[in-house]
Parts: structure tokens; sequence; C-alpha cells
């Protein structure tokens, strides 16, 4: 780690902020090292403190909304690194994350030395996962078989729900009853593995952004 990498520790216990703190001072020398324990405190420092590396993410934090603060500091920063370090160890939720652009996801139950070598890892470019649980390729080309198990008309449904366009709205372009789409969607559900349709849309975004990250 180079003397001027600035991180931010983003989490609203106390406790767990100061031990991932010393942690980070002992192993990192020089680091500089930037605490928040809400969202709003986290966006305050991203807009005005320059050259941010990486950013310790609790996904329970005050004001995240899930995965929604990761999506947006991804859109926003997306030089900035963001490692998800969260209680939750479930493996959907892990490749949840990463699918959305995570450098890494450290389970709080990590034991320090593996935590150490995990952001160690991530500050030089690689992806870190415990267990190597995740493999973004093999995600993609899941999703890929489930999306190209719908039929050209239910895609093109699909397409149209990510356009926010309603069922009678849909029905009224593609000539359909309204009942006809609702049985298409349920379908399409069905073949996901979701059970709304913006689940249904967030897999087509995923598949989308994962295919452009691979081919540029």
């Amino acid at each position: 780690m180079t003397s001027n990498t600035k991180i931010i520790i983003a989490d609203d216990h106390p406790l767990f902020r100061q031990a991932l703190s010393l942690m980070l001072k002992s192993s990192f020398v020089c680091s500089h090292l930037l605490e928040a324990e809400t969202i709003p405190q986290l966006e305050d420092k991203l807009a005005t403190i320059t050259d941010i590396d990486l950013i310790l993410l609790d996904l329970d934090i005050p004001g995240a909304e899930g995965f929604n603060t990761l999506h947006s500091i991804r859109n926003l920063y997306p030089e900035i690194g963001v490692v998800i370090i969260s209680g939750f160890e479930e493996t959907d939720t892990i490749r949840k994350a990463m699918s959305l652009g995570a450098a890494g996801f450290i389970p709080k139950s990590t034991p320090v030395p593996e935590m150490i070598k995990a952001i160690n890892d991530v500050i030089q470019g690689k992806l870190w996962v415990p267990d190597g649980e995740f493999n973004p390729e093999e995600q993609v080309l899941e999703q890929e078989d489930k999306l190209a198990s719908l039929t050209p008309q239910q895609h093109k449904i699909l397409l149209m729900f990510a356009e926010g366009l309603l069922n009678k709205q849909i029905a009224y372009e593609l000539s359909l009853s309204e009942s006809t789409i609702k049985s298409h969607a349920s379908t399409i559900f069905l073949k996901l593995g979701v059970k709304s349709r913006t689940q249904a849309v967030i897999m087509l975004n995923e598949r989308k952004m994962a295919n452009a990250s691979f081919t540029s």
C-alpha cells in the first residue's frame, strides 16, 4: 500500500470501526483512514475528499437500503474500489454484491490475517471473496441460459418491462390482451427464477453490465 492510500470505513458500529481501523493501521502503514457511520456521512466524504482509493462498506449501515448505495457508488465513482464487509454471508448475497461491481466481499467473521490478505488483494487490483465463491463468468453463463430460454415474444416483453411500461401499455403495443401479458409475465418469472418484474429487469441489466465488463 502506498503512503497516500485513502480508505473510508463505512460502518455504524463504533467498536467494529475501531477494530478495523486498528487492524489497518498496524497492517498497512501510512494509510489515510476516514470513517463514516451513515450513508449521508459517506456521501459527504466522497463529495468533498478527492482521491479516495477504497471504501469498506457495511451493507447494513443506516441509509444503505440494501445494495442501492453500492450501485450508486459504482455509477458515480467507478474509479473507487468498494469492498463489502458484512455480517451477511449467504452465497446469493455475495454474488449479488460482486455482480453489482464490488471488488471484494469480506464476512465479518473472517479471521484477521485473511481479512488483511483480502484487503491487500483488492488494493493490488484483484477480486476477493471467501473460498472463491464468486465466478463472474459462471454467473453470466447461468443468467444467459435463463434469458435464452425465453421466447422472442417473452424477451420483447422483458425489454418493455425494462422500459417501465405497464401491462396495459405492453398489451396495446403488441396487440394482445392484458391477461395474455400477465400470463407471459408469470412464465418469464418462472423461467428466470424470480418473483417480480423488478427482479427480472435487474437480471437483464446485470447480464448487460457483466458482458460489457468482459468485453471492455
